[in-house]
Parts: structure tokens; C-alpha cells; sequence
């Protein structure tokens, strides 16, 4: 039997700030999140203004019945406007029609993915839950003529989750695939204008790479989340035709907490996804 995965979250107005992030707010009255508000952007790669269909709904189901950890599955995403209508055009964003956002409830689990769209307002896509528990799908997508979207999902996964905790790092620097990468945040307090610098090394030599390739038509591109998972921040960088060494994203946390940072770049052809976790306090 069909399992379908209704919107259940507390809020889901997505507001845009200025660096184009988009804000889940947590609090106040909760209402339906199957509709997700668009959001308005100044920025050119967001097709600002009105939304052609008023606040989209989304749907999101498993057609094979409920997922389990280690087993490829199969996701849909059905959309549809206030009224009911399909929404069957949409524009295409950072080279893709749709970006699904996938993370864990303890926020160790990350996938960005992309569905392709089918027809009558539906996307596909095949993904495998590494373990069991509560996950969080968040569906980014532009309505043709509207706004910047994102609808966000809790879903259950059968069996237990990791239950890892979400500690805040002392050293913001990783090395993945031979590559020293650092974070330096200016501005880490609630509200305030945040700047995300992420420098690359290459990790043996110490020599500073500077032929970073572009993915999804940037340099790069960050996600972030606070633990709960209800504030979503996606941020594109400050200057998108950079190669490096060094990538800047400007952003403002919305709120004291710790929050989860995903840095996804691409060199030598290889996607590289960097992780770090901080705290933003008063």
C-alpha cells in the first residue's frame, strides 16, 4: 500500500535574506507546512517577485511503502498551488530544477540530491537512508514565473536512529581527499552579518589551490541547519566565479544555538562535502 507523507512541521513561511539563505522561523502558531511560502529575492539566479500559484503544497510519498535503512527506495514529490492546481512549469535553478536537501534528525546524515521531474507536477528520485529514525527532506525548487521555494518534510525511516550528538567543534578545519580546508566566521552572533570564508590547501604540501571547478554553476554552495532542524539556511557564495583558494558566503544566523555547516565543492572532477559545527551565541 502507497504510503503518503504529508507536510506536518511547525512553520513554514521561508523568508530570503539579503544573501539569499532561507529561513524555516521556529516558534509562534504552526499551521500547514505542506504549503511553502516562496520567498521574495532580489538576487538574479532567484527569479524574484510574485509566485504565479499563490503558496505551493507539497506531497511527499514513498510508492513502495515506508523506507528502510540500506534499501534503495524510491521518493515522489507531487506540487500543487493553493488552490489545488498542478504546478507543471518551473525554472530552472542553479542548473537543476529541483535541489532536495536530505539530513538525519541528528543532523549526521546529508545528501543533496535532484529530482527529475516527471510530469503532472511530480519529481523522482531514488534514494537509501543509511539508518532508521526521523529524517528531514527539504524541496527547493522555483514555480515558473514565481519565486524561490522550499518546502520542508519530516519522515520516518524504519529501525532507530544514530542518536549522535550535535557538539559544536573547537578547530573549524577538516582534511577530506588530501585537501586542508579551513572556516573562518566573522560575525558569529545572532542576527548579525555573517561571513563564512572557507580557504582550500592542498593537505601534503600546504601549497593553496586555486582551481577550484564550479558546481551547480558556482564555486560552491553551503547549507545550513540549526540542530533542531527547523531554521534551514541555504547560501550561495559572494562571488560565484571563483576558483579558490578561498570561497566567502554571507549569511546572518537568526538565532542563538548550534548549527550544522555543509560546504560542498568541486576539484579534479570530485565532489567535495565539508562539514563543521558552531555555536552561535550572544
Amino acid at each position: 500500500m502507497n504510503r503518503l507523507l504529508l507536510a506536518s512541521l511547525g512553520t513554514s513561511l521561508l523568508l530570503l535574506n539579503a544573501s539569499c539563505s532561507f529561513l524555516e522561523p521556529t516558534g509562534g502558531h504552526k499551521h500547514d507546512a505542506a504549503s511553502g511560502a516562496p520567498a521574495e529575492s532580489g538576487h538574479a539566479h532567484h527569479g524574484g517577485g510574485k509566485a504565479a500559484h499563490g503558496a505551493p503544497k507539497a506531497s511527499f510519498a514513498f510508492p513502495d511503502g515506508a523506507p528502510a535503512p540500506g534499501k534503495s527506495t524510491t521518493l515522489t514529490i507531487g506540487l500543487r498551488d493553493e488552490a489545488g492546481a498542478v504546478i507543471d512549469k518551473f525554472d530552472v535553478n542553479h542548473e537543476k530544477l529541483m535541489h532536495l536537501i536530505v539530513v538525519s534528525e541528528d543532523l549526521s546524515h546529508f545528501e543533496h540530491l535532484h529530482p527529475e521531474y516527471e510530469w503532472n507536477g511530480t519529481f523522482r528520485v531514488d534514494l537509501t537512508f543509511p539508518a532508521g529514525g526521523r529524517h528531514k527532506l527539504f524541496a527547493d525548487f522555483v514555480p515558473s514565473g514565481g519565486a524561490q521555494t522550499t518546502i520542508g518534510e519530516w519522515i520516518d525511516v524504519e529501525g532507530e536512529g544514530a542518536g549522535r550528538p550535535v557538539v559544536p567543534e573547537a578547530e573549524l578545519a577538516k582534511t577530506i581527499d588530501g585537501k586542508r580546508i579551513e572556516l573562518d566566521i566573522a560575525g558569529l552572533s545572532p542576527n548579525a552579518d555573517a561571513m563564512l570564508t572557507f580557504s582550500f590547501k592542498d593537505a601534503p604540501s600546504g601549497r593553496p589551490i586555486d582551481d577550484l571547478e564550479p558546481y551547480l554553476g558556482a564555486v560552491g554552495h553551503v547549507v545550513i541547519l540549526s540542530e533542531d532542524a527547523e531554521t534551514y539556511l541555504h547560501v550561495h557564495p559572494a562571488d560565484e566565479a571563483s576558483t579558490g583558494p578561498e570561497a566567502t558566503f554571507h549569511t546572518s544566523f537568526p538565532s542563538s544555538g548550534t548549527y550544522k555547516i555543509w560546504g560542498q565543492f568541486q576539484h579534479q572532477g570530485r565532489l567535495i562535502t565539508v562539514p563543521f559545527v558552531v555555536n552561535v551565541t550572544k
